[in-house]
């Protein structure tokens, strides 16, 4: 079974993925990618036999016949976070008026170019401080886990979506967005039209979404 899926789900999705593989006798080869690539890949007619990534994505590949219609199972949720590099002051995000104090302190900024990057560029602009950190502020490439760069010291603040500032060691996670600035993404899997094991697809979209998957979700950051 072939899977293309986001990289945000990738810690939740290897501790479960081997009890799935076992179970049932079968093997998932997953490749990992941003959501531009996993559109690109897919509008241009590649194979798969399961698709993961927003669900915003899913369904703009359902409506262009790259999914099954009906396919759509939604799998897991996260919010948006941030991250200094391990050991740095951490700087108070407990507000928007605290956020917005940090960010204009803040010598440098990555945040992702996924779902969390599409909605933070627009907070900014509506927060009215984008012009003044355009110079700062850094979108990095599709797939790429932005906390990576904040652990090397090259950027100092990091956004992402939280799982994903949970996959890399070096950082230190300040904590989400203000409650009244958050936004979840949803992260679902789609079934291509030309799958060759959709029904393995089915089964694995069913035990990630079951009961005794839940803990293992939760651990990794995802509510």
């Amino acid at each position: 079974m072939k899977v293309l899926s986001s990289l945000a789900i990738a810690a939740a999705y290897k501790e479960l993925v081997p009890q799935f593989e076992k179970a049932r006798g079968c093997k998932a080869e997953t490749q990992w990618m941003g959501m531009v690539d996993i559109r690109k890949r897919m509008m241009a007619g590649e194979s798969a036999d399961l698709v993961i990534g927003s669900a915003g994505l899913i369904d703009e590949l359902i409506q262009a016949g790259k999914l099954r219609a009906g396919s759509r199972v939604d799998l897991v949720r996260s919010g948006v976070g941030v991250a200094v590099r391990k050991g740095a002051q951490k700087p108070d995000i407990s507000s928007v008026e605290a956020l917005t104090r940090a960010l204009h302190a803040a010598k440098s900024i990555v945040y992702s170019s996924g779902p969390s990057g599409v909605y933070l560029a627009g907070l900014f602009e509506r927060l009215g401080i984008a012009a003044e950190l355009k110079d700062r502020m850094l979108q990095a490439p599709p797939g790429a886990l932005v906390a990576e760069m904040v652990a090397r010291g090259e950027k100092e603040i990091a956004f992402q979506q939280i799982p994903e500032l949970m996959q890399v060691s070096g950082i230190d996670i300040v904590g989400p967005l203000p409650a009244d600035i958050q936004t979840i993404t949803t992260f679902s899997g789609g079934i291509p039209a030309s799958a060759g094991a959709p029904e393995q697809a089915q089964a694995l979209m069913d035990f990630l979404t079951s009961p005794a998957s839940r803990a293992a979700v939760r651990k990794h950051g995802f509510v």
